[in-house]
């Protein structure tokens, strides 16, 4: 009979080394690279490239770059259904810029 994964990990693992690892999964989720985002989403890059509208070859090239404007990035990340956010992190605190935001987008 096959066994659940959460009894091995109950059963193999100490509650302070499942509280690491899942502190070490959450860090992983939040952080990641444009490709690795994109599979996290269950996308692939012909299906972006569609989304986008542009050539799969493309999609490569982006997600390779270490440098691209506000505007590719923030096309990217809508086209996977997400919204860019940016954000300046200070030792008092964090400030969202909002010179950057989407150009639709309805200033109240």
């Amino acid at each position: 009979m096959a066994k659940k994964f959460s009894d091995l990990v109950a059963a193999t693992m100490s509650p302070e080394a499942i509280l690491l690892a899942g502190k070490a999964t959450k860090a992983m989720r939040e952080e990641m690279v444009l490709n690795e985002l994109r599979k996290a989403r269950g996308l692939s890059q012909q299906a972006l490239a569609l989304a986008l509208n542009v050539e799969q070859p493309a999609i490569t090239t982006l997600e390779r770059r270490t440098d691209m404007y506000i505007s590719t990035l923030r096309s990217h990340i809508e086209a996977m259904g997400g919204a860019l956010e940016i954000t300046a992190k200070f030792p008092n605190g964090d400030v969202t810029i909002k010179s950057f935001e989407h150009p639709d987008a309805v200033i109240s």
